[in-house]
């Protein structure tokens, strides 16, 4: 069973396991490897304190009660009449199993809610399967690319993904 519920501070501990674990099968190999350990373990650890400060909304994707992937989103700082998704994360133990899917579709749904009509997010170009299922949530890439530094000093090409909501 799929289930959809809004993260709790409670829930830190479980979503910075599903970042750092999705985080290191996807993007591991952009990054030296001392970088890449240190950026595995910020994200294991700093989801509890993001979550006391309940400035956006997280939302926690589970399969038969286990917790395998999270929607991070809230208002645009780039488009006011948007919605941003500022992360969408599966644990790999949940690829495949329908638990994102489902995910984003309640995240939509919550963003239509909150009374925006419009949301974006951007993802790296090299990583085909995020790619692939933004497209298939029905997202459409926008044309617009960003230079994103994850705090190596070495930009990463993002690009980004828009959708109209109904």
């Amino acid at each position: 069973m799929l289930t959809v519920t809004e993260a709790t501070p409670e829930d830190g501990d479980v979503v910075g396991e599903i970042h750092a674990e999705s985080w290191q099968a996807v993007y591991v190999g952009f990054f030296s490897p001392e970088f890449a350990a240190e950026a595995i373990r910020h994200r294991r650890g700093k989801w509890r304190d993001v979550l006391l400060q309940k400035r956006d909304t997280v939302l926690l994707g589970a399969l038969d009660g286990r917790p395998l992937a999270f929607t991070y989103f809230g208002s645009s700082p780039a488009r006011p009449e948007a919605a941003e998704i500022f992360g969408c994360y599966a644990h790999p133990d949940g690829w495949g199993t329908g638990v994102a899917n489902a995910l984003m579709a309640a995240t939509l749904r919550r963003i239509g809610e909150q009374g925006f009509g419009r949301a974006h997010l951007w993802t790296l170009r090299d990583t085909p399967q995020a790619r692939r299922f933004y497209r298939k949530s029905g997202f459409t890439e926008s044309g617009a690319v960003r230079d994103h530094d994850f705090g190596d000093g070495n930009p990463i090409e993002q690009v980004e993904y828009e959708l109209s909501l109904p």
